[in-house]
């Protein structure tokens, strides 16, 4: 199923996606529809984080790998990758200068 677009109620453009629930052995699955994928730029193999916000929404972002050097904290790094991806485009836009 492809994405259906609409509009909430502060004018807010949502795209929603709507998958049936599997099972995956003694789990339960879901699969993603190609354009969540190609968005999340994840492919089989790679994983997904869930994460729960202050209002109960579940946000779903492709996880980041890597091994950190001893002197660098998880969390440290995590509140980096935070601060870049809520500037992405202020720093899009001065690499295009």
């Amino acid at each position: 199923m492809n994405g259906v677009v609409k509009m909430t109620n502060d004018n807010r453009k949502v795209t929603r996606y709507s998958r049936k629930i599997g099972r995956m052995g003694n789990s339960l699955g879901v699969s993603l529809p190609k354009r969540l994928a190609e968005k999340l730029k994840v492919s089989q193999g790679d994983e997904i984080e869930f994460i729960e916000n202050e209002r109960g929404e579940i946000v779903l972002k492709k996880a980041r790998q890597g091994n950190l050097p001893e002197n660098v904290r998880p969390e440290v790094l995590e509140a980096f990758f935070d601060v870049f991806e809520e500037d992405e485009g202020i720093l899009e836009d001065l690499r295009d200068r």
